[in-house]
């Protein structure tokens, strides 16, 4: 049976066979019998890549941080995970001097500070009206029931499985990737997607 570690754009856990391309945590939400007990613990949520020698973990250890997958890098950004600055360094050093350029902080304390809030409201996901023209390529939207990706031409509906190709969404969307990280796609963050959507 797949644990509960598998996270979708909006943030939420499930538990599915397929593991994804990306790694990361939000703290320990797990309990001593390695079952999901909370959303997340903290404000620093990461992205990290899946295999950094010599470090090996086993899974759901009680106390220890719970190890998340993505699908990929697109998926991790829209959930409102960023770079780690240990396992992904050169990532997160490009992160922080777009972020800096662009917001005047540095530091990770700073950064995730601003996507706190950006992404988690009154105990709840914040996700933001927007329009089809203003979403970047490398972000994602809810539109009705879906949750589609701005790809570089087009849209792609997502699934755990990957992306299929999707219509031009109409009016009613919502900005699922955080305000700030949108931002930053805009002035040329690189942005990983599964190969579907390529």
């Amino acid at each position: 049976m797949p644990h509960q570690n598998r996270v979708d754009p909006l943030g939420d856990l499930h538990a599915t066979p397929e593991r994804g391309a990306w790694f990361g945590n939000r703290g320990c939400m797990h309990d001593a019998g390695g079952v999901i007990r909370r959303h997340h613990q903290g404000t620093r949520w990461l992205c990290c890549v899946t295999d950094f020698p010599p470090r090996k973990r086993t899974l759901l250890v009680p106390g220890r941080y719970t190890e998340l997958f993505f699908l990929d890098e697109a998926t991790a950004y829209a959930a409102g995970h960023r770079p780690c600055a240990e396992c992904r360094r050169p990532a997160f050093r490009a992160f922080e001097a777009l972020w800096q350029k662009h917001f005047g902080e540095t530091g990770v304390a700073a950064i995730d500070r601003r996507l706190q809030a950006a992404r988690w409201q009154e105990g709840a996901r914040r996700l933001v009206p927007v329009r089809a023209g203003d979403v970047p390529p490398g972000a994602m939207v809810q539109a009705g029931g879906e949750i589609l990706l701005r790809g570089g031409e087009g849209w792609w509906r997502w699934s755990f499985q990957g992306y299929a190709p999707a219509a031009e969404p109409g009016p009613d969307l919502r900005l699922i990737t955080p305000e700030p990280v949108a931002e930053l796609m805009w002035r040329g963050l690189a942005v990983q997607r599964h190969r579907s959507a390529e």
